[in-house]
């Protein structure tokens, strides 16, 4: 039975509201941050290989894309959550006009030192399989192989009605059709108010708009069912992610010789549950960010530093 939105029953905003009490996705850390370990003992556990890397949107700021959260682990903006969206036409509207302004930024990023050391070193045989929290597809655009999304990717769309998916550029082009002198009206808007719009660009690629902006803009529709309610398809705040994926990475983490979170305050269960999963097994982890994180009390060894610096050394010390 479907509901008067076109959403199945258990995507109401009901079920997601159960969803999110199962995923912290808020957390204050301490502000002070202690090293534990050396450089050096990165560059050792790095060498015995096996290496499973765990990625966060830290690792993608050189890159051009903010991340959510302060250095304190509070997010400094609050993302559309799955209830949201799934509740309304206005918030789905909302949400696409956003994301039409946005994504063209955010599509424009290009890898950064930072992941293209992690390539390297994949390449190298040091590191292996890598669970990225980004839905930017970074990794995959440096070279990287054998990557697991975590949270999906901005690349595709999916529909909650009927399930069809839809390439993310294809969904632009319509948009773009469905919305002419959308562009030039926001970019009047924001010129009127002196506004440096790419720099507002989130990790979702969504963006701070105006609400009359908003209003005026045509949603995209699902072109096998007709219904308002295509998706990105990547985990919102208040989803789960689904539990073969979690299986697979626990499984990962498991067998791995090392752990090594980059650019991740593990503020939320998503991805904190495996540096849990890694210490209960007694595998090492290494984390590597400039703020604190939720894992810290868990890790063998944390390193606060800038990512881009601190790869590109390690690959030089493990001379490649």
């Amino acid at each position: 039975m479907q509901q008067p939105n076109g959403i199945p029953p258990q995507a109401t905003a009901e079920t997601a509201t159960t969803a999110t009490t199962r995923l912290a996705t808020s957390r204050t850390l301490p502000l002070q941050t202690h090293d534990l370990g050396t450089f050096d003992d990165l560059v050792d556990l790095v060498s015995g290989g096996g290496v499973v890397v765990l990625s966060g949107a830290g690792l993608s700021t050189e890159s051009g894309i903010p991340d959510y959260r302060g250095p304190d682990g509070t997010r400094r903006v609050e993302p559309m959550t799955y209830g949201e969206f799934a509740g309304s036409s206005e918030a789905r509207r909302r949400y696409w006009a956003r994301s039409y302004i946005g994504w063209q930024r955010f599509n424009a990023a290009a890898p950064n030192e930072g992941h293209r050391v992690v390539t390297d070193l994949q390449r190298a045989g040091y590191v292996g399989p890598i669970i990225t929290q980004n839905v930017d597809g970074l990794h995959q655009a440096s070279g990287a192989t054998d990557v697991i999304e975590l949270h999906g990717s901005l690349d595709r769309a999916v529909c909650l009605t009927c399930g069809e998916y839809t390439s993310r550029i294809g969904l632009h082009e319509r948009m773009t059709e469905a919305n002419p002198g959308f562009m030039d009206r926001f970019a009047e808007a924001a010129h009127a108010v002196g506004s440096q719009w790419g720099e507002q660009v989130r990790p979702d690629g969504d963006i701070v708009l105006a609400d009359a902006l908003v209003e005026s803009f045509h949603p995209p529709r699902c072109l096998v069912c007709g219904h308002d309610t295509v998706k990105p398809d990547v985990v919102f705040f208040g989803e789960s992610v689904p539990k073969a994926v979690v299986e697979q990475c626990f499984t990962l983490v498991e067998g791995a010789g090392a752990v090594l979170v980059l650019g991740s305050s593990l503020s939320v269960m998503s991805g904190y549950r495996f540096v849990r999963r890694a210490h209960q097994r007694d595998v090492p982890v290494a984390i590597v960010t400039r703020s604190a994180t939720r894992g810290d009390a868990e890790a063998t060894l944390r390193l606060h530093a800038p990512l881009g610096p601190t790869l590109t050394e390690l690959r030089h010390a493990l001379g490649h």
